[in-house]
């Protein structure tokens, strides 16, 4: 009996430390860890010459915006569907955060909702910190999320929940938050310089959508209309929007015996009406595989000839030739495709979900599916087909 009530015990101090870092409780606390990290970092030729070369820019920015160099707080918003990673900074803790800038992620794997287990492709939905500044990446930098976190713990598969999650270069991903190799830089120097100073757990909420965007939000109660296990979900993550929205403060969230997030109800606007706008879309054929004989998850992902590179490289020709598509006086859209890499390899059935015009979209779509063989993914040693999902912007940066 007092074995069980120890480990009972042991286990809720582990869960109220997990909460009091993900509410930035210890947040300014000064440790031997953060203790002269700027001078650790710029020890490391690549960040010594990153640095040089970006923060003199990025002083005068947070100047034209009044705001301090550097931030001594950074609160971090990620919108899955919106594709979009706001920096939100402050340079005193009674003061109200302020939106420094808004970045585009430039691809998504995985549909809404949360992350449940290894190789499910989802991008994690959730209250996280940065616990790792990686230099040496192989998306150029990154900075790792603490995922699983105290929550997904209790309610992810037990054996394999996944894991590494960052926020990283290069725009290619298979469940993380990729932004180009420039935008990464300036969020890995206001990190660095906000660790610093001592916010050694800086807190990346990562919401479905934008709640203010009525096109978003309609989009999401959609998806509740087929997974309704998730409503309370997507309730709490709701309410800690608003909740900033309303206070300019990183949002209290508590975690309950059952895994679950508990956030302050906040009183909601209306929600915004979706933008109505008329678009023909061409008729795709029948998918060819059904979605039961597809994989949920795997253990080794399908690869493209010449690996991440080489879809980069495909990625970055498709942009440039569809270009010319562009709707009149405008300079860039961004694209959702959906596809299959059947079990032989063979990629088939491309459709875009959102993004691009009629003239562009069964070109891209034609492109997906003449792309060369993968490696197929495999499931317990066998080839198993699965679908993906990528996203890639067309026209200027």
């Amino acid at each position: 009996m007092y074995r069980r009530n120890y480990l009972k015990n042991k286990f809720y101090l582990a869960l109220l430390l997990s909460l009091l870092v993900m509410q930035g409780v210890f947040s300014q606390t000064s440790s031997v860890a953060s203790f002269n990290f700027i001078t650790y970092q710029r020890s490391i030729p690549k960040v010594s010459e990153m640095m040089k070369r970006k923060e003199d820019t990025l002083a005068k920015q947070f100047e034209a915006k009044g705001l301090v160099w550097p931030a001594k707080y950074l609160y971090i918003r990620s919108f899955k569907y919106d594709s979009e990673l706001e920096l939100w900074v402050k340079d005193k803790k009674e003061e109200k955060y302020k939106l420094f800038k808004t970045y585009k992620v430039c691809a998504l794997a995985g549909t809404l909702g949360p992350k449940r287990m290894a190789g499910d492709y989802q991008v994690p939905e959730g209250f996280y910190y940065i616990n790792e500044f990686n230099p040496k990446s192989l998306y150029h930098l990154s900075l790792g999320l603490n995922y699983p976190n105290a929550s997904d713990r209790l309610l992810s598969d037990i054996s394999q929940p996944g894991g590494d999650i960052y926020i990283h270069g290069s725009c290619v991903t298979t469940g993380c938050i990729p932004i180009t190799d420039d935008m990464i830089e300036e969020v890995y120097i206001i990190a660095a310089h906000a660790k610093d100073m001592g916010e050694d757990f800086i807190p990346v909420h990562i919401f479905p959508v934008n709640f203010k965007n009525g096109r978003s939000v309609n989009y999401l109660n959609k998806y509740l209309t087929s997974f309704s296990e998730n409503a309370a979900f997507e309730k709490s993550m709701k309410n800690a929007f608003f909740y900033f929205e309303k206070n300019r403060e990183v949002p209290p969230v508590l975690i309950n015996e059952k895994g679950e997030y508990v956030t302050e109800d906040v009183v909601m606007p209306e929600e915004p009406k979706p933008e109505v706008k008329v678009k023909t879309k061409p008729v795709h054929k029948p998918q060819p595989i059904k979605d039961e004989d597809l994989a949920k998850s795997v253990d080794k992902l399908p690869v493209y000839p010449g690996g991440n590179n080489g879809f980069q490289s495909f990625l970055d020709s498709l942009s440039k030739a569809m270009m010319k598509d562009l709707d009149p006086g405008q300079k860039k859209t961004f694209v959702q495709v959906e596809y299959i890499i059947d079990e032989n390899g063979k990629p088939v059935y491309a459709n875009v979900l959102r993004g691009g015009n009629d003239a562009m979209n069964p070109k891209i779509e034609a492109a997906f599916e003449k792309m060369p063989e993968w490696s197929p993914a495999k499931h317990y040693g066998k080839n198993i087909g699965i679908k993906l999902k990528q996203s890639l912007m067309v026209g200027e940066e």
